[in-house]
C-alpha cells in the first residue's frame, strides 16, 4: 500500500531547501516553494536562472543534492515511481517518438499509465481534436512540423488527466492560435482540480494564466506572490492626466512640478501624446494633484492611473529585460514598458 504523505493544508507541492550542484555552478540555491491545489503557479526568471532545473527535480529526472519536495502527496525522492503515474511533463522540446504517428504516441502513453485500451483510445482522439491535429492523427511524428510536434507533446503530458501538470515555456515558438489553445486546455484543467507549475519568460503568459508568480535568478527566490503584490513592491502608480485644452499642458505641468507636493514623483510632459505623467504612491497624493489643478482652474479631460507593468516588475527584481512571445525584449532599461489594459484604472474626477 503506498502512503501518501501529510502537505500544508490545500498545497500541492512543497519545496524545501532544494540544491542542485554541477560542478561549481548551482543551478538551486535553496529554493524554496509552494504551490495551492487547483491552481498555476508562474516561475519567472531570466535564461541560467535555475526553472528547468526546478522541473527536472520536481518531475523525478534528476536527484537534488540537498532539501525536500512533496508532490501530490508523495516524496520526490523516496515514491518516484508513484509519483510519475499523477504529473504530467512537457519540456521545452517535443519528445515524442517520431516513427508511430500521433494518434499511436498518445495512445502507448494512455496504455503505460494504465488505461484500458477502449479509454485510452478515446483519451487521444480527444486531445487529438482538441489540439486540432486529427487529421494528421494517422501520419508518423516525424512528418509533422515543429508546431505540432509541440502541440502533439503537450497532449501527450494531459493525457493521463494529470493531478500536477509542469509545462516548462511550453508555448515557445507556437504560432497565437495554437498558444491560446494550450491556454485554454490548461484553464480547462485547472477548472477540473489540476495544478499546473508553468516556467516561462513571456510575460503575457504569466499573467493570462497564473495566479501567483516566483521569481527565480541565480538560483534562488528573489521574489514571489500575487501579479499585483508584486507590482505594487516595486512601486507606485503613474498618474495619466489629459487637459482639456492642449495649450495648457505646459503650464498643468509646471504647476505640478512647481507646487512641492509632499513625496510626489518627478512630472513629466508628453506634447504628442498630450498628458502628463506623475509617480505617485498614495491615493492622497492623487487627490493632492487633482485638487491643485483644480484650484488653479485647469480643466481636465481625462485622467487614470497605471500600475507598472509585468515586464517593469521582472526587469526591477532581475535586472535582466523579459521576452516578448515573439522574443524580443519586451521591457527596456531605458524606459517603462507599456502597461497591458487591465494595469490602467480609469479615475472619473
Amino acid at each position: 500500500m503506498t502512503t501518501r504523505l501529510s502537505t500544508t493544508k490545500g498545497s500541492a507541492v512543497e519545496v524545501r531547501g532544494l540544491v542542485k550542484h554541477y560542478g561549481q555552478t548551482k543551478a538551486l540555491d535553496g529554493v524554496d516553494l509552494d504551490v495551492r491545489q487547483g491552481t498555476v503557479l508562474g516561475v519567472l526568471g531570466p535564461n541560467g536562472a535555475g526553472k528547468t532545473t526546478l522541473v527536472r527535480v520536481l518531475s523525478t529526472l534528476i536527484r537534488p543534492d540537498a532539501g525536500t519536495a512533496v508532490v501530490a502527496g508523495y516524496d520526490v525522492l523516496k515514491q518516484p515511481r508513484q509519483l510519475r503515474r499523477v504529473i504530467g511533463l512537457t519540456g521545452q522540446y517535443a519528445s515524442v517518438d517520431e516513427k508511430l504517428s500521433g494518434r499511436e504516441n498518445l495512445y502507448m502513453i494512455g496504455r503505460l499509465l494504465d488505461l484500458s485500451s477502449r479509454d485510452a483510445k478515446a483519451r487521444a482522439d480527444a486531445l487529438l481534436e482538441r489540439f486540432s491535429l486529427t487529421e494528421a492523427a494517422k501520419r508518423p511524428a516525424m512528418q509533422y512540423s515543429g508546431g505540432m510536434r509541440r502541440r502533439l507533446d503537450l497532449a501527450a503530458s494531459m493525457i493521463g488527466h494529470p493531478q500536477v501538470l509542469y509545462l516548462d515555456e511550453p508555448t515557445t515558438g507556437l504560432d497565437p492560435r495554437t498558444r491560446n489553445e494550450v491556454w485554454e486546455e490548461v484553464q480547462r484543467m485547472v477548472a477540473d482540480g489540476a495544478t499546473v507549475l508553468l516556467t516561462t519568460q513571456y510575460m503575457e503568459e504569466a499573467e493570462q494564466l497564473a495566479s501567483e508568480l516566483t521569481v527565480i535568478d541565480r538560483g534562488r527566490v528573489v521574489a514571489n506572490g500575487r501579479v499585483a503584490e508584486l507590482k505594487a513592491k516595486v512601486g507606485g502608480r503613474t498618474l495619466v492626466i489629459s487637459p482639456s485644452d492642449p495649450a495648457q499642458l505646459a503650464a498643468m505641468g509646471a504647476a505640478i512640478g512647481d507646487a512641492g507636493l509632499d513625496g510626489l514623483g518627478g512630472v513629466q510632459t508628453d506634447t504628442a501624446a498630450g498628458q502628463i505623467s506623475v509617480p505617485i504612491l498614495t491615493d492622497a497624493q492623487l487627490t493632492s494633484v487633482v485638487g491643485l489643478l483644480a484650484a488653479r482652474g485647469f480643466g481636465i479631460a481625462h485622467i487614470e492611473t497605471h500600475l507598472p507593468s509585468l515586464d517593469e516588475v521582472f526587469l526591477a527584481i532581475t535586472g535582466k529585460k523579459a521576452e516578448s512571445q515573439d522574443g524580443s525584449a519586451s521591457a527596456s532599461a531605458d524606459g517603462p514598458a507599456a502597461g497591458s489594459a487591465h494595469d490602467k484604472q480609469e479615475v472619473t474626477v
